[in-house]
């Protein structure tokens, strides 16, 4: 059984080439990175990872690379969520083959079913994968809302670890309360401005977007609010960055574009985004910049070779 991911763990960002091939080698780079940087986990082919746009056999690559890079040193989850239970578990299994301790799984979406379809997908998977399962609420993307009692149902599956919440803070709220007597089951928020809230009301962890590029005041945050109890002293990181929180989503949600401009802004190569998805725009680079100096960061010149497309 695996145990249930805690933490800050980042949605890797994907660095492409300007022929949008994955460019494996400032992958590697961006891991190494987020790990010298203190983040409890990676995961790797999740939405800011791009793998809506990659055929399978990418995302498995992106899987093994990033297992084989974290070379043990924090746990992978893995983006492993297919259109069926049955590829849903294969992927699930490869991820585990590779090293990966969990796997994020989307409810069934387009094609909507009913509640109970979407108890026995997650059902299906969470038996027959090798891997911890993660459910990912996710209704602004998928159009499918996971009860809280659902959620809570679901949380009974020995294999069933955890919960990624991009849904709005009360259902949030909601689903920490029903489950908070669930042994080895953590709740997540998956929204940069939920962090501080959810963690101050007892949240296990978080991800986002914005960790690939501030990965340090992130932990930061978390350690000062579940580790130290320090609330004053994370409210006033918190406050500090505010200003850049909306900026990773200010083109389109979810969009990797603003965190990669930024990387590319500290020297850490983010990349392209793929097609269809457009390049950010120069406005939105010029706001990110402007946020990373009052942060105390050095910053590269803006590059304006890369436009929106």
């Amino acid at each position: 059984m695996s145990i249930a991911p805690k933490g800050i763990i980042v949605p890797l960002i994907t660095p492409f080439n300007n022929d949008e091939t994955i460019n494996f080698e400032d992958y590697k780079k961006v891991i190494d990175f987020q790990i010298e940087s203190g983040v409890h986990g990676l995961l790797v082919g999740g939405t800011t990872g791009e793998y809506h746009v990659m055929s399978l056999e990418e995302r498995k690559s992106l899987i093994k690379a990033g297992c084989e890079y974290a070379a043990g040193r924090v746990p992978v989850m893995a983006g492993v969520g297919c259109k069926t239970a049955v590829e849903t578990i294969e992927l699930a299994n490869y991820a585990a083959e590779c090293g990966s301790t969990w796997g994020l799984v989307l409810p069934p979406y387009y094609q909507q079913t009913s509640e109970e379809g979407i108890r026995a997908f997650y059902k299906e998977i969470a038996e027959k994968s090798n891997i911890g399962i993660v459910i990912y609420n996710y209704p602004g993307a998928t159009n499918v809302t996971l009860s809280p009692e659902l959620i809570y149902e679901l949380s009974q599956e020995e294999n069933i670890v955890s919960v990624k919440e991009s849904a709005d803070f009360g259902h949030y709220c909601d689903v920490l309360a029903i489950t908070k007597n669930v042994e080895n089951f953590t709740v997540f928020t998956g929204e940069e401005p939920f962090i501080l809230p959810s963690l101050s009301i007892g949240g296990q962890g978080a991800f986002g977007i914005l960790v690939n590029l501030l990965p340090k005041e992130l932990v930061e945050l978390y350690e000062l609010a579940v580790e130290k109890s320090d609330l004053n002293a994370a409210r006033a990181l918190n406050q500090k960055l505010s200003g850049i929180y909306g900026l990773m989503e200010a083109e389109g949600n979810p969009y990797p574009g603003p965190v990669k401009a930024g990387m590319d802004l500290i020297g850490i190569k983010g990349g392209k985004v793929r097609k269809p998805l457009t390049q950010p725009t120069e406005e939105i680079k010029a706001n990110i910049k402007e946020e990373l100096l009052k942060l105390g960061y050095e910053v590269n010149e803006l590059d304006k070779s890369v436009v929106s497309n």
